[in-house]
């Protein structure tokens, strides 16, 4: 399974590298928010892990300063592993050109569309000619993108990204089993806080919310303000990263809600995820770009976008139905354990690493 010496990647993420690697051999951080990372050295590649810059608001600086970072590094490895495709842009340019000589593998969080303007789509095609290979969150992600002329099907996959499973086994062990009363929301990217807090607001269920002041160019603290919160809806803000904590409150919830936005990629997937290594059902948003149909796996109920009375009956069900709430709980888990975990994750990761490799072709 190991290659005859071992292959160094230089690994690209938007997020701290050093902090969550520091924390994740310390068990307080899930290894799945690396990509696989923390497990590629199993199959004979280590990682060089980028390292951030100080102005995350600015692109432009963030990718002056990630390209010179890779650029320093450049005879110490042998490809780039990147979770994203922000910020890496001049070092893609300048593989598409032919002067940036280090296969470039990546994660890509939407499907590949055909720009309108026709300049656009020129530069948008030279840029895609700059990645080796793409992982896609879904089938249909990958399906989606390959009706744009820029994709190459020989460069596409899916990869089945997944919660660390030790993680949550440990958090579980430590924390015990839980009474469990209450809903949870801890989603803060593209949330629908109104149809959420509205639906709950009918059934009379108690919820807890957990939000960013800010994210994504959404301000929480004004949304939430416009909003009538009944008694029994509790919104806390967070800063930061902190999935630990965050996951002991899941760990105490009866069942995890997800109240998103439409947008064209896998919004709120971490939050699933998490519910799935958890045992706990959940209530989605219908997103078609998930790899799984969550209604299918039996794992929870999906409601259409900004269906309030939808998300009032998904509510109800759950309340009054214990028995097949547990069932679903029981169905999420055994689903992360048969394909949505870090481990499986890790494995395709390596494998398509390791196709680039001067050393080794296949694992």
């Amino acid at each position: 399974m190991r290659p005859t010496a071992p292959m160094k990647v230089y690994f690209y993420h938007t997020q701290n590298i050093q902090r969550i690697l520091r924390e994740w051999e310390q068990g307080i951080f899930p290894g799945h928010l690396l990509y696989g990372a923390t497990h590629l050295e199993r199959y004979g590649i280590d990682i060089i892990p980028h390292q951030s810059g100080h102005h995350p608001e600015s692109r432009w600086r963030t990718c002056l300063h990630t390209t010179l970072q890779t650029l320093k590094h450049y005879r110490k490895y042998d490809s780039v592993y990147a979770t994203s495709f922000r910020g890496l842009e001049i070092i893609i340019f300048l593989r598409s050109l032919g002067l940036f000589r280090k296969p470039i593998i990546l994660w890509h969080h939407q499907a590949i569309t055909t720009a309108k303007h026709p300049l656009r789509e020129r530069i948008a095609r030279i840029f895609y000619r700059g990645i080796d290979q793409m992982f896609f969150f879904s089938e249909k992600l990958l399906h989606d993108s390959l009706k744009s002329p820029k994709a190459r099907r020989e460069r596409m996959q899916v990869a089945p990204w997944g919660a660390d499973l030790d993680f949550y086994n440990r958090l579980m062990d430590e924390e015990g089993i839980p009474v469990r009363k209450e809903y949870i929301s801890t989603g803060k990217e593209h949330r629908d806080m109104p149809t959420l807090v509205s639906a709950f607001e009918r059934t009379k269920s108690p919820l807890c919310i957990y939000l960013s002041h800010n994210h994504g160019g959404e301000n929480y603290d004004s949304i939430m303000s416009g909003i009538h919160i009944p008694e029994h809806v509790k919104v806390n803000f967070v800063r930061g990263l902190i999935p630990r904590e965050l996951a002991q409150k899941v760990w105490q919830a009866k069942c995890v809600v997800i109240c998103c936005k439409q947008t064209d990629y896998t919004v709120g997937l971490t939050t699933l995820v998490e519910a799935l290594a958890l045992g706990i059902p959940v209530i989605c948003s219908r997103n078609p770009n998930f790899a799984f149909d969550i209604d299918a796996e039996g794992v929870g109920i999906t409601v259409p976008y900004y269906d309030v009375e939808g998300w009032e009956r998904a509510i109800r069900y759950i309340n009054t139905h214990p028995q097949e709430t547990e069932i679903m709980g029981q169905k999420a888990r055994s689903l992360a354990e048969r394909i949505f975990n870090l481990e499986r994750c890790a494995e395709e990761v390596a494998r398509a690493i390791l196709n680039y490799s001067p050393k080794n072709k296949s694992i």
